[in-house]
């Protein structure tokens, strides 16, 4: 009876990655569709993909960068709407393009004569303008969630790390076990 619900258990452990995964692509394509009334499923989608690469094109094009700029612009001066644009704009380039914000991994050590240590990425290392000279700013991303804290360490307490930064990121936000070498369990 044992093996059975080890069975079971290892079933789930495949199962529910792979059926919410596939949910959630159904949900994405779906609704995009639907914005577009179309109805073969997942042409909405790749009408978006292909949208969003167009205007990629059109950003790093010398012609038509202006004009995007303007519009980035305008965005950046209404009073309500600057608060969530510049957000999103800042939060996307923390990860992609070329100002990635999350490109220095550190083990950052808590306290001077403490061993507690958290792994985190120096998002900003000159802190002169707060009054903290020999600190740096270290961003530090929780487990299972798309939120963090930013917190100030002297710069003798933050270590850089030998490590990819989407590897230090995939290990952050799953909670320390992705990365992690699973050993094959022996029946």
């Amino acid at each position: 009876m044992k093996r059975i619900a080890r069975y079971f258990l290892e079933g789930l452990l495949y199962v529910i990655p792979l059926a919410v995964t596939i949910y959630i692509l159904y949900y994405i394509f779906t609704t995009v569709d639907s914005w577009l009334n179309l109805r073969i499923p997942g042409i909405g989608f790749l009408l978006t993909i292909l949208g969003i690469t167009v205007i990629g094109f059109l950003a790093s094009n010398v012609l038509t960068r202006g004009v995007l700029s303007l519009v980035s612009k305008i965005f950046e001066k209404v009073p309500f709407i600057k608060l969530i644009y510049s957000s999103l704009k800042d939060l996307i380039g923390a990860f992609v393009g070329d100002k990635k914000s999350f490109d220095k991994p550190v083990l950052v050590t808590l306290f001077k004569d403490g061993n507690a240590k958290v792994i985190g990425f120096i998002t900003q290392e000159d802190l002169e303008a707060f009054g903290l000279r020999d600190h740096v700013a270290v961003y530090i991303p929780q487990s299972y969630n798309f939120a963090g804290n930013l917190l100030l360490f002297p710069k003798e307490q933050v270590q850089p790390l030998d490590v990819e930064s989407a590897e230090a990121m995939a290990f952050l936000v799953s909670g320390g076990v992705s990365g992690k070498k699973q050993e094959k369990s022996k029946s």
